[in-house]
C-alpha cells in the first residue's frame, strides 16, 4: 500500500525551472552590477533594493502557480519559507532588521530557493521541497554572521562581522562633570574664542576655504607627523577650532556629547553630555551637525532637535530649546544635520516645521524665539551668511529651492523656487557677489543663478543647469572660474561660465574637500580615510600626494588650521602636523 502511494521516478514531473533561473539572475545582477557602473549606485540606488524585492515576490508566485510542484509541496514550500525567514529575522543582529532584510536576507533566501529548485528538480516531492527549503535556509543564514554599519557613499550596506564593535557602542563614562583641568583652561578658552580660526561648519563663511600655511607637496619624502589619534564617539560632526582648543559632537553610548579637546595632545578639556541617542540604519548613530563658536559660547544642535548654548570654558548649559517641539515635527530620516549660525546676536537654525516654522532664530544670549519663516521641509543644509550684491544675506537651501533673507528680521528678500522631490544636503556656493550655485543630490545636478536688484527687489535668472556635477551630499569648491567636487562617484571639474565638465577622474568615495587658496590646492578627506592633496587644475586631474589618516568610513569634513590637520569619523579622530614648504 505505502509503496504504491509513492510515485516512481518516471511518474515525477520535474519542476519548470527556467523562470526560477531567470529570477535568480535578475536578483544577482540588480544587486551587484550597479556597483560596477560609474555613478549608477548613487543615482539609481533603488535598483539594488527594489528590483530584487520584486523578483523575490515573483519567485514565490512562480512556485505557487508555475513550478509544476505538487499542491502539498507548494504549501510546504511557501509556508516553510515564511517560517524560516521569520526565524532568521529574529535571530539576526538588530542592525540586520528593517530595510536590509528586504535588501539582503530575503533576496538571498530566494536565490537559495531558486537554485535549490534547480538542483532538486527531479527528486521525490517530499525530498525535493525539503532540499529547496534547506538551500534557502542556508543562504539566509549567512546574515546571522553579519551586522550592518550603515551604508557607504555608494548606497551599499557596509557589512561587518556580527561580533565586531559598532561606532558609538563603547562603554563610555556617564560622568557629566567636566574634567579637572577644565577650570584652569577656562580663561584660555574664552580668550581663544574671540579670534577663533575655524569657528564652525566649513569655516567662518561655510565655503571650505582654509587660510593655511604653504604646504610641502611630497608626503612620501616628508610625511605628515601624527600628533595624536584616539577613539571618539560615533557621529558625522566636524571640528570647530579656537587657538589650542577643538570642539566636536559625538555619540557616547546612550549620551549625546559635546567635547572640547586640547589640539596639541588630544586630551579632553571638558565634556557635556545629555541622555539621548539618535540612530538610524543607513547613517548610523550620532550627531550630524558641527558646533559653532560665537559670542564667547559654543552653540550645538542635536540630531533629535535640541539647540543648546554652552559656556565655552566649562561646557555648562546656559539655555536650550527643543526646536523639534517648537517646529511641531519629528526629526527627518537622517536626523537634524543643520549647524547653528550666529549673527547679529541671533542663533539661526533649520527646523523644517510646517507653516512659518521652517527656519528659526533665537536670541543668542537668552534663547528666546525672535523670528521664524517658512521653507522647504526636507533639508540637511545649514543657514549661511554671505555677501550678495554687497549686503550681508542669509541663505538657506532646501528641497523647495533657495531662500535669501534679512538675517536680522527674517524678512524674505528672494524665494527662488527649484523644487526637488527628495532632499538637499549641501551649502549654496556664492561666486563673487551675485552668482549662487544650487547643488542637488542624485541625478538633478547643479544650477547657477545670477541675483540682480531692480526697484529695491531682488530677482534671479538661471545661467545654466548641469548634470556634469551631481554632488549628492559632498560639498563643492569654487576656485578661479572652475568648480570642483564629486560627480556621482568620481571627482570632477566644471567650467563656471558654462557648466561644462573639463575633466572627471579620481575616486574618493563620498569624501569632503578644502581649498588651500594660497597654493591652488585641494585637500580631500576621502571616504576610505585617506587624505589626498590635489592640484586645483582645470586642465586635468593631478593628484600630488596622499597618506592614510584614519581607518573606516569617513564622511566628516576635515579642518586645516595653520599646519594642523584635524580629521575624524564615526570611531576615531586624529591630528597631524602637515609638512610646510621651505
Amino acid at each position: 500500500m505505502n509503496s504504491q502511494s509513492i510515485p516512481s521516478q518516471s511518474q515525477i514531473k520535474p519542476l519548470r525551472c527556467w523562470p526560477a533561473l531567470l529570477l535568480t539572475a535578475i536578483i544577482v545582477l540588480c544587486r551587484y552590477v550597479p556597483g560596477f557602473i560609474e555613478g549608477m549606485s548613487s543615482q539609481y540606488w533603488f535598483i539594488p533594493i527594489f528590483f530584487p524585492m520584486l523578483a523575490s515576490a515573483l519567485m514565490l508566485i512562480w512556485w505557487l502557480a508555475g513550478s509544476r510542484a505538487t499542491g502539498r509541496e507548494k504549501l510546504i514550500g511557501f509556508f516553510g519559507f515564511i517560517v524560516a525567514a521569520a526565524a532568521i529575522f529574529w535571530l539576526s543582529h538588530p542592525s540586520m532588521r528593517g530595510l536590509i532584510t528586504a535588501y539582503l536576507m530575503l533576496p538571498l533566501g530566494m536565490v537559495g530557493f531558486g537554485l535549490g529548485a534547480v538542483f532538486n528538480s527531479r527528486r521525490q516531492p517530499g525530498r525535493r521541497v525539503s532540499g529547496i527549503l534547506l538551500c534557502s535556509l542556508l543562504a539566509m543564514g549567512i546574515t546571522l554572521l553579519l551586522r550592518s554599519q550603515g551604508i557607504t557613499g555608494d548606497y551599499v550596506f557596509d557589512l561587518q562581522s556580527r561580533w565586531s564593535s559598532a561606532p558609538g557602542s563603547e562603554s563610555w563614562s556617564a560622568n557629566k562633570a567636566a574634567p579637572a583641568n577644565a577650570a584652569g583652561a577656562g580663561t584660555a578658552i574664552d580668550a581663544a574664542l574671540a579670534t577663533a580660526e575655524w569657528p564652525g561648519f566649513r569655516g567662518a563663511d561655510r565655503m571650505g576655504h582654509a587660510k593655511a600655511a604653504k604646504l610641502a607637496t611630497d608626503w612620501k619624502a616628508n610625511p605628515p607627523k601624527l600628533l595624536w589619534k584616539k577613539p571618539v564617539g560615533a557621529g558625522w560632526s566636524s571640528f570647530a577650532v579656537a587657538g589650542p582648543f577643538a570642539f566636536t559632537q559625538e555619540q557616547r553610548g546612550e549620551n549625546e556629547t559635546v567635547a572640547c579637546y586640547d589640539l596639541a595632545t588630544g586630551n579632553e578639556v571638558w565634556t557635556q553630555q545629555r541622555a539621548a541617542r539618535f540612530d538610524e540604519p543607513m547613517g548610523g548613530p550620532g550627531p550630524r551637525s558641527t558646533p559653532t563658536l560665537a559670542d564667547g559660547a559654543v552653540f550645538t544642535a542635536s540630531p533629535s532637535g535640541v539647540l543648546q548654548r554652552l559656556k565655552a570654558s566649562t561646557g555648562e548649559v546656559v539655555w536650550q530649546q527643543d526646536f523639534k517641539t517648537l517646529a511641531g515635527r519629528e526629526p527627518p530620516m537622517w536626523g537634524y544635520a543643520s549647524s547653528p549660525l550666529v549673527t547679529q546676536s541671533l542663533v539661526i537654525i533649520y527646523a523644517g516645521g510646517a507653516g512659518d516654522k521652517g527656519l528659526m532664530a533665537f536670541d543668542a544670549a537668552t534663547g528666546k524665539a525672535r523670528w521664524s519663516v517658512a521653507c522647504g521641509p526636507e533639508s540637511y543644509s545649514s543657514p549661511q551668511l554671505s555677501k550678495v550684491l554687497g549686503e550681508e544675506t542669509l541663505l538657506m537651501l532646501t528641497n523647495d529651492g533657495l531662500l535669501l533673507l534679512d538675517p536680522a528680521t527674517g524678512k524674505v528678500r528672494l524665494n527662488y523656487a527649484w523644487k526637488f522631490p527628495g532632499y538637499r544636503a549641501l551649502q549654496p556656493t556664492v561666486i563673487g557677489d551675485d552668482v549662487v550655485l544650487l547643488p542637488t543630490p542624485m541625478s538633478e545636478g547643479t544650477r547657477a543663478i545670477r541675483i540682480s536688484k531692480k526697484d529695491g527687489q531682488l530677482a534671479a535668472e538661471e545661467l545654466w543647469t548641469t548634470k556634469h556635477m551631481k554632488p549628492d551630499f559632498t560639498e563643492l569648491i569654487a576656485h578661479k572660474g572652475y568648480l570642483y567636487g564629486i560627480d556621482g562617484s568620481m571627482f570632477s571639474c566644471v567650467d563656471l561660465k558654462t557648466g561644462v565638465r573639463t575633466w572627471k577622474d579620481g575616486r574618493y568615495g563620498k569624501g569632503e574637500a578644502l581649498l588651500l587658496d594660497a597654493q591652488d590646492l585641494l585637500l580631500i578627506s576621502a571616504e576610505d580615510g585617506r587624505v589626498v592633496l590635489l592640484q586645483a587644475d582645470p586642465a586635468a586631474h593631478n593628484e600630488l600626494t596622499s597618506f592614510q589618516a584614519l581607518k573606516g568610513k569617513t564622511w566628516n569634513h576635515p579642518v586645516l588650521v595653520g599646519d594642523k590637520l584635524l580629521v575624524r569619523n564615526g570611531s576615531e579622530a586624529a591630528c597631524y602636523a602637515l609638512p610646510v614648504a621651505p
